[in-house]
């Protein structure tokens, strides 16, 4: 520790912030249990699964780009690091960020949309929403007396940190127009568990250390996308000098990301970003010296908006240590803008290039496909999902079960279904 550093003391979370939806034995008292949260999410299927699907670029097409598992660890570890400035507890924030994107399905935010297409007809999907899902039913670890299943069974300040939305579907805002998917946090058959650890808590607002968790992630994927991006070929930072590359730029930050703003705003966030002493002039390369310009870049860009709400947070709210309800996040105008604009780099080189579109209409296939099949033949699907579609008393229960059978397959495994299926149809099984 060096001289005159004095870590900032931890907030005083409650028996309540600790209690679970399955009251559990006590446990080894060298652990609390905001770390044994973070270790069933860490040691879970679900996390692992992220490691094969697409976060920007899919996994296998290239050894650099990250997977949904690599930005989960980098979102923890940047959550970690602003629970630890604040004063939450940095388990708490690790747990949240670890699992922020469980319940993601294969074939990044277009599988997304894909799924709640094919679920319409019961409420939907969205990503956040199965997260919990799978947090307090799905991954296999603890049971209610009744003999249901509780997921991971993490406490109620866990739960509540892992919630982005903390609303459901008929209460979502519209977002931003045009949006494929109306952002929320729980299924109507999820509620019981949502209103255990929401409990007195108003509708839409979220606890400090979700605030953080949504802050590491817009953080780490709106740099680290722009990296990856790069990296891959399909991004030049220097071309962002020309009038025409500048104007996409724009009507794309404006479209996903910051539709109030001015083309002034956009164009004085780039600029800022640009004069920074560590932001690239030259042309990328790949040269060992590029590379590490572009993670210099990368690291400086990380401490720039950490430290910036940290210092606008503590000059609302002081120097002592704050968690849960105790105050929410601050974030500069100026850095959300130059988040937004880092994301819009990313997304008009990658998410919307002609031959991404036509990746996204084939792997819509793929998952129509698949799903098709294992509504027709059920007996096909993990041993898990096709219990709970034997168990499920309507058709929108045995839905369900399929539709948590696709979000929970890697983007090869869902490959691999689709090749089995046109190769043999149904005689395979």
């Amino acid at each position: 520790m060096s001289a005159g550093y004095l870590p900032t003391p931890v907030y005083e979370y409650s028996e309540h912030d600790r209690g679970r939806w399955v009251a559990e034995a006590p446990k080894n008292p060298r652990r609390t249990a905001f770390q044994r949260d973070r270790a069933r999410v860490l040691h879970s299927s679900g996390l692992r699964r992220l490691g094969a699907k697409t976060q920007v670029v899919s996994p296998g097409s290239d050894d650099f780009v990250r997977t949904r598992l690599t930005h989960s660890l980098e979102v923890a570890q940047v959550g970690r690091e602003l629970a630890r400035y604040l004063g939450c507890d940095p388990e708490i924030v690790d747990t949240a960020c670890l699992s922020h994107d469980l319940g993601h399905p294969p074939f990044g935010h277009h599988g997304e949309i894909v799924l709640d297409e094919i679920a319409s007809g019961i409420g939907g999907f969205e990503g956040n929403a199965q997260t919990l899902r799978l947090l307090t039913r799905l991954e296999p670890k603890v049971f209610t007396e009744e003999g249901g299943p509780a997921g991971l069974n993490l406490t109620r300040a866990s739960l509540d940190a892992c919630t982005k939305y903390p609303w459901p579907r008929a209460d979502a805002p519209a977002g931003r127009e045009g949006a494929p998917v109306r952002k929320f946090g729980v299924y109507d058959d999820d509620a019981r568990v949502f209103e255990f650890y929401r409990e007195g808590r108003e509708l839409g607002r979220r606890c400090l250390e979700a605030q953080l968790m949504d802050l590491a992630d817009d953080i780490s994927y709106s740099v680290h996308d722009v990296e990856d991006a790069i990296v891959a070929g399909h991004l030049q930072l220097a071309d962002f000098r020309a009038e025409e590359a500048v104007a996409g730029l724009i009507d794309i930050t404006r479209a996903w990301y910051l539709p109030e703003a001015s083309d002034e705003v956009i164009v004085s966030a780039l600029e800022r970003l640009r004069k920074a002493s560590y932001w690239p002039r030259d042309r990328f390369t790949g040269t060992r010296r590029d590379q590490a310009a572009l993670k210099h870049m990368t690291s400086q860009l990380i401490g720039r908006f950490t430290a910036a709400a940290e210092a606008a947070t503590r000059e609302e709210y002081g120097w002592g240590p704050l968690g849960r309800y105790a105050g929410s996040l601050v974030v500069p105008e100026a850095s959300a803008h130059e988040i937004a604009v880092l994301k819009g780099m990313a997304t008009v080189t990658v998410m919307v290039a002609e031959d991404r579109l036509r990746l996204q209409e084939i792997q819509a296939d793929v998952l129509r496909t698949v799903a098709e099949f294992f509504g027709e033949h059920p007996h096909a699907m993990d041993p898990m999902f096709a219990a709970d579609h034997a168990e499920a008393d309507d058709d929108a229960g045995r839905l369900r079960a399929v539709i948590d059978q696709l979000a929970s397959l890697t983007d090869h495994s869902a490959w691999t279904h689709y090749h089995r299926i046109r190769a043999a149809g149904t005689d395979l099984f």
